[in-house]
């Protein structure tokens, strides 16, 4: 049976400036997307549910440190990580999240065993981690989430706080974002999102990504999205549903539909990127940032990577 998914996956936008990549960081970034890409699409390829895809990808992503989840997520304004996921499935729009979770090794598949073992849609702090210890997940300490990299993003944050800065911050040193859509051979859909926030945010703030329809929202026969960017736009605008409510509502086409979105944070001052999959298997990556981490796997089987808008490009064919 010939496969007809598709998968796409982000690693956050507002990317490092280009001027800032090593070559071996910038390897180490786009080793990472295609990573993600092949633990994601050997579930596809077996013929397997779009909803395992895109957990498969996202642990993928929140083990690499290149990426603000997991593994190489920002530290808040206390200098400690507080962690947010959601997943949700296209065939009955059941959906599971966590926010502000201090000591869960993978947040994504917290937030799934939420969705499939609780009567909760989202669940947080303290409550988050002792129902992931219920359930038997990896638990880890903080230092497991801290990279470098992300101790001297916080200090750069510290100094700008205290109006030392020289050099303002990127957008790259400021927030990031994991996701991932799936389009199955079934015609099923699934997002999910993960996220250590941004950099230096206030002790117990959420952002969109566990907010079921800001972030992270899936609908069989319509769309499937996963956003990136400063949350709090995201929620004021419910931007994952809005993409999924021009399609249904006002038949639009989901480029259309994900580019109004974008142009709507850009009127807002915010830089943003999702990716968006639709009930035809059609792909969406619009970003208004310097660059997006972005990668995916057609129908037909190309898979592209790239982070800026110069580098996308097909890599292989994979049958």
């Amino acid at each position: 049976m010939t496969c007809m998914a598709c998968l796409v996956i982000h690693g956050g936008a507002g990317t490092i400036p280009r001027a800032s990549f090593t070559p071996a960081s910038y390897q180490q970034a786009r080793d990472g997307l295609q990573e993600a890409l092949r633990a994601g699409w050997a579930v596809l390829r077996d013929g397997g549910l779009a909803l395992d895809a895109v957990e498969a990808a996202v642990i993928a992503l929140e083990n690499h440190p290149s990426f603000n989840a997991g593994h190489g997520a920002v530290l808040n304004a206390a200098g400690d990580h507080e962690l947010d996921a959601a997943i949700m499935d296209g065939r009955d729009r059941r959906a599971g999240a966590i926010a502000s979770a201090r000591a869960i090794r993978n947040p994504v598949i917290a937030a799934r065993r939420v969705m499939e073992d609780s009567d909760c849609v989202l669940l947080s702090a303290s409550g988050a981690d002792a129902f992931a210890r219920e359930q038997g997940l990896d638990m880890v300490a903080q230092s497991y989430f801290t990279t470098d990299l992300r101790r001297r993003h916080w200090l750069r944050a510290q100094e700008e706080k205290a109006g030392l800065l020289i050099r303002a911050r990127s957008e790259a040193e400021k927030h990031g974002t994991v996701g991932a859509v799936a389009f199955d051979d079934a015609g099923n859909l699934a997002a999910a999102t993960s996220t250590g926030g941004y950099t230096y945010k206030r002790a117990g703030r959420v952002g969109d990504a566990p907010v079921i329809g800001a972030g992270t929202y899936a609908c069989n026969g319509v769309v499937a999205v996963s956003c990136t960017g400063l949350g709090e736009y995201f929620i004021r605008r419910g931007t994952a549903h809005d993409i999924a409510a021009r399609i249904r509502y006002r038949g639009d086409n989901l480029v259309s539909a994900a580019d109004a979105a974008i142009a709507e944070l850009t009127e807002d001052g915010c830089g943003a990127g999702l990716i968006a999959v639709d009930g035809a298997g059609n792909i969406a990556m619009p970003y208004n940032t310097e660059g997006m981490y972005r990668g995916s796997i057609a129908a037909d089987g190309t898979l592209s990577i790239g982070i800026y808008a110069d580098d996308f490009a097909m890599l292989e064919l994979i049958k």
